[in-house]
């Protein structure tokens, strides 16, 4: 299949939702992608919703007591069936409107927001699956194009002096905050976007993995445009 994401060795291409999770990763390989051209009206089903502080989880029932037009319809029917393929794959999708996520500014040296460049880690074997409908979409970075920011000196140094602590506890501090999960990425770098409507299984950290944990990040949004974004 043609598209954008061809040329990539990060990214494997499925045609069908099955082949999206039947697909072992491998190699460079850590972010798989049900490539598809979506037709339906995503905007008007935004337009429709109600948004509730900064994001809001919305559920089937939401969608079905949405009054749309023939587009919409097609654009609701198609989120529909997304939701259903995961849940019968043993997933637990969440379609969420939002506006933002929380930010972390409490250091100016290191983030743990999602706007950060991370990896997700689940003591389970799993996988992140995610598709954009409307708004901004998603980036992720191949692993050979960032660094884990606790290994960068200057990072880890105040790291440490934070931490305060006996030394030998100083892994498990990074590990409980979440700082080993960011990444900070190499000056020529080329993060690749997501894209609005595919599908995508993402890399995860947990004990059987046998590749390397993707590194995504969230999108800064657009102005004035609330996202609809599936994740699980």
């Amino acid at each position: 299949m043609n598209n954008i994401f061809s040329d990539s060795t990060q990214i494997g291409i499925a045609a069908t939702f099955s082949d999206l999770v039947q697909t072992n990763f491998k190699g460079e390989m850590n972010a798989l992608c049900w490539h598809r051209n979506l037709d339906g009206d995503f905007n008007e089903i935004v337009a429709k919703l109600s948004l509730q502080e900064n994001i809001t989880e919305v559920y089937p029932e939401d969608l079905i007591a949405l009054q749309l037009s023939e587009k919409g319809n097609i654009a609701r029917d198609i989120i529909l069936n997304d939701l259903q393929l995961l849940t019968d794959f043993g997933a637990s999708p969440s379609l969420n409107l939002l506006k933002c996520y929380e930010r972390d500014d409490e250091f100016d040296f290191i983030s743990t927001d999602v706007y950060s460049f991370h990896v997700d880690r689940s003591p389970i074997a799993t996988d992140t699956f995610l598709c954009t409908y409307h708004g901004a979409a998603s980036d992720i970075i191949s692993n050979s194009q960032a660094e884990q920011k606790i290994l960068i000196p200057e990072i880890r140094a105040k790291l440490k002096e934070l931490h305060d602590g006996p030394a030998e506890e100083f892994e498990d501090f990074l590990k409980e905050n979440y700082f080993d999960l960011h990444y900070q990425v190499n000056a020529n770098a080329k993060p690749i976007n997501l894209g609005v409507g595919h599908l995508w299984r993402l890399a995860v950290d947990h004990p059987k993995q046998e590749v390397l944990p993707c590194i995504h990040r969230a999108p800064v949004e657009n102005e004035g445009e609330y996202r609809l974004l599936l994740i699980c």
